[in-house]
C-alpha cells in the first residue's frame, strides 16, 4: 500500500468520506489510488472508473469552450455580452456593497466576455454573505448541486437581471455566477446547447467518454452516491445514482453541471499542459488561449478581498492560479479549482503535474477540506 492510499484510507476510516479516487500524473507516470466504497452502505468498492458529480471543477472546461468561440471569431474578449444575453442589457449596481438592494446606480459600462471569463461581472459571492445584494442573489444562484430546482436559462437570466450587482463590471472578483453565464453565452453564441457543444468540441476529441450532464442507465452502476456533510461531521444522502443526473436538467450549468471520472479530467488537463493540442494532434486551443486561461488576471487588492475563496491566490479563466507559495502546494502557476461535492483538480505546468481527487462528500463551506489539503501536501512532496 502506498502513502497516498494511507492518506485516503485514513479519512475513509474516520467517516469523513465513503470513498475516494486520487490521481497524480507526473508526465507519463500516472498513480491512481482508490479507497472505500461508492456509498455508505458499502454496496461496491470504489474503482478507478467510478463516476462523480464534479461540481465546480466543471468551470475550467466551460472557460476553455468560451475561448474556442473566441478563436472561431464568434466572440471577442471585449465584446459586450448583451448581444447574446439581452436580459442583461442595463444592469444596475448597489451604491456600496452594503447598500440596500433598492439603492442602486447604473452600471458604468457593459459587461464583457472577459468579465465573465475572469469572474468579474459584478454578480457572484464575496467573503461576506450577509450583504443585502448577496442575500438577493441567493434567491437566484441556488445550490449548484441540485440543478433540477433551477429554471431554464432564459427564465434564470430574467431573475438574475432583477438582482443588483455588488460591484461595477471589472471591479471585483466574485464567485460562481460568471461561470453559469459563460455556459449560457456558449449556447446562444454557438447556436447549440451547452451539452452538445462540449461533447463535440471538448469531450469527443479528448476521449472523455464519461463526462456529460447526465449518467445513462448503462453507466449508473459506476455512479457514486452523493452526501451532504452535517455540522457534526456525519453524512446524509444527498443524491442517489438514479436521481438528479438520470436525465439532462433544464438548466445546463457551466459552473458545476458535469459528471466525470479522474481519467477524463486528466485528459482535459493534458490538453492544457500540451498547449491546446489533443492526443491525435488536433489543435483545440491555441497556446495563447491556454496561457490566458492559466494566468492570473486579478490585482492584489482583488485577491485579498476574497480570502474565503482564494486564500490570497489569483484567478485565471475558470480556475484559481497560485501566485504566492503560502502552503507547500501553492506553486506559482498552479492552476485548477475545487468542487462543492468534494472534488479537486489542478495542473502544475512547470512540472507537467496533474492532480485529481474525487470524493462524494460535500464541502460544508468554501474552505478546502482536511482530505484535500492532505492530498495536496502529498502531491507537493511526492
Amino acid at each position: 500500500m502506498s502513502a497516498l492510499h494511507d492518506i485516503l484510507n485514513r479519512h475513509v476510516e474516520a467517516g469523513t468520506v465513503p470513498g475516494a479516487v486520487a490521481l497524480v500524473a507526473r508526465g507519463d507516470d500516472v498513480e491512481v489510488v482508490t479507497a472505500g466504497s461508492v456509498d455508505t452502505d458499502g454496496t461496491a468498492p470504489m474503482a478507478r472508473d467510478s463516476i462523480f458529480r464534479i461540481a465546480s471543477i466543471t468551470k475550467p472546461i466551460t472557460a476553455a469552450a468560451v475561448l474556442m468561440l473566441i478563436e472561431d471569431g464568434v466572440l471577442e474578449l471585449d465584446s459586450p455580452v448583451e448581444e447574446w444575453l439581452p436580459e442583461l442589457v442595463k444592469p444596475v449596481v448597489v451604491r456600496t456593497p452594503s447598500s440596500p438592494v433598492a439603492d442602486v446606480v447604473p452600471a458604468e459600462r457593459p459587461i464583457t466576455v472577459e468579465d465573465l471569463l475572469s469572474s468579474r461581472t459584478g454578480w457572484g459571492f464575496p467573503a461576506d454573505f450577509t450583504l443585502p445584494a448577496v442575500q438577493s442573489l441567493f434567491t437566484v444562484q441556488k445550490d449548484g448541486r441540485a440543478l433540477r430546482s433551477w429554471p431554464e436559462a432564459g427564465a434564470w437570466l430574467g431573475l438574475l437581471a432583477q438582482v443588483p450587482m455588488l460591484y461595477q463590471p471589472g471591479e471585483a472578483w466574485l464567485y460562481g455566477t460568471s461561470s453559469d453565464l459563460q455556459g449560457i453565452l456558449i449556447a446562444r453564441a454557438s447556436g447549440r446547447s451547452l451539452p452538445d457543444f462540449l461533447a463535440e468540441r471538448v469531450f469527443e476529441p479528448l476521449g472523455m467518454t464519461d463526462t456529460a450532464f447526465e449518467v445513462p442507465s448503462s453507466k449508473r452502476h459506476r455512479f457514486t452516491s452523493a452526501y451532504s456533510t452535517n455540522p457534526d461531521g456525519t453524512l446524509s444522502l444527498f443524491d442517489a445514482p438514479d436521481g438528479e443526473f438520470a436525465a439532462v436538467p433544464a438548466f445546463h450549468s457551466g459552473g458545476g453541471g458535469l459528471v466525470s471520472t479522474a481519467d477524463d479530467w486528466l485528459a482535459f488537463a493534458r490538453l492544457l499542459l500540451h498547449s491546446g493540442t489533443a492526443p491525435d494532434g488536433r489543435r483545440l486551443l491555441t497556446p495563447t488561449s491556454v496561457s490566458r486561461m492559466t494566468t492570473n488576471h486579478l490585482t492584489a487588492e482583488q485577491r485579498d478581498r476574497v480570502p474565503l475563496f482564494l486564500e490570497g491566490q489569483g484567478w485565471g479563466y475558470g480556475g484559481q492560479v497560485d501566485v504566492t507559495p503560502s502552503d507547500p502546494w501553492n506553486v506559482p502557476g498552479r492552476y485548477g479549482w475545487v468542487g462543492g461535492t468534494g472534488t479537486t483538480a489542478h495542473i502544475v505546468p512547470p512540472t507537467a503535474t496533474v492532480s485529481v481527487l474525487l470524493t462524494q462528500a460535500a464541502m460544508q463551506n468554501p474552505t478546502p477540506t482536511p482530505l484535500m489539503r492532505d492530498f495536496w501536501r502529498y502531491v507537493a512532496g511526492g
